[in-house]
């Protein structure tokens, strides 16, 4: 049975970002720290999604983990 991200969320979260900085987001959705990963992940044969901007943005992370476009919302929540 292939892994399976849980929804913490029904909504994206935007997140001013810093260019060059790294960032790890969760895709297990079991993290406390949304939409960054915490680790929770352990176990699930689920791995965090690097990005890293080139320039200072806002982004909208996807906060539902169904997503077609990861790491950033798509709009897949408004389906769930």
């Amino acid at each position: 049975m292939p892994p399976v991200s849980v929804s913490p969320l029904k909504e994206p979260i935007t997140v001013s970002l810093k260019a060059g900085e790294t960032y790890w987001w969760c895709r297990c959705g079991r993290s406390a720290k949304q939409p960054f990963c915490d680790g929770s992940h352990a176990g699930t044969g689920l791995a965090p999604m690097q990005f890293k901007p080139t320039a200072d943005m806002p982004v909208r992370f996807c906060g539902c983990k169904a997503t077609k476009k990861p790491p950033f919302c798509d709009g897949s929540h408004l389906d769930l």
